[in-house]
């Protein structure tokens, strides 16, 4: 089932034009009901949590996160997704540099403690921001290039922390329907993405399907989140 998008690759530029173009169809207007439905299992009774979002363009899903106390870093590569976040959130945001990290920049705001990187997220690491205890991966996993599954994850594997929760949102489709992204992701391969590392639990499955996505051809989408946590041992 991985073969029709095995070679598929998209280029920074090409989401970077999207932005632009304001080709945005993955942006969601409200808190994505994965994430409302599943935070208690993701924050486990703790307050002050410091949540991961990767590739996070301008999602709501931070502000209202941050709302409840919690601090919030996200990395994306459109810089003007990030701008957008906070203007259209009335958040004020200061802008830097970051040393460690050539021709990228962190944008900021204290009072919630909002950071959010315009860079490519393979050139982040722990190193910028230590380790997160919680991450929330929706239109992340289903959008990098699937050549670079195995990279990526080794990435979000070395950014959680012992107690980290994984809040993993994936998509089932035909592949041959459709080209993407999002991308299909199979369940058994998040399993061999993860599981040596992490212990990973099934948590629910939705149906998805939108009109847009019968416009791409497709006639069945599903929706599936996972909770994954880093094996004791």
């Amino acid at each position: 089932m991985l073969e029709p998008q095995a070679k598929r690759i998209r280029q920074l530029g090409e989401w970077e034009d999207d932005w632009e173009t304001n080709d945005i169809a993955f942006h969601e207007l409200q808190v994505h009901k994965m994430l409302e439905t599943h935070l208690d299992k993701v924050l486990n009774g703790r307050t002050g949590v410091k949540f991961f979002f990767p590739l996070c363009g301008k999602a709501v899903d931070m502000k209202w996160i941050a709302d409840m106390g919690h601090s919030v870093v996200g990395v994306e590569i459109s810089e003007k997704g990030i701008q957008q976040f906070f203007e259209e959130n009335n958040m004020t945001y200061t802008e830097e540099k970051v040393s460690a990290i050539p021709g990228a920049k962190v944008y900021k705001n204290s009072e919630k403690n909002i950071s959010l990187y315009h860079c490519d997220i393979y050139n982040f690491s722990s190193a910028i921001e230590g380790q997160f205890g919680a991450m929330w991966d929706r239109g992340s996993l289903v959008a990098i290039n699937p050549g670079d599954r195995e990279k990526y994850a080794a990435l979000i594997i070395s950014l959680m922390a012992k107690d980290c929760r994984y809040l993993l949102d994936t998509v089932h489709y035909n592949p041959e329907l459709y080209e993407g992204p999002p991308f299909f992701v199979p369940d058994e391969q998040i399993h061999s993405l993860f599981g040596n590392s992490c212990d990973i639990k099934f948590l629910q499955s939705v149906d998805a399907l939108t009109e847009l996505m019968r416009n791409w051809g497709l006639d069945s989408l599903t929706e599936n989140v996972h909770l994954l946590t880093l094996k004791s041992n």
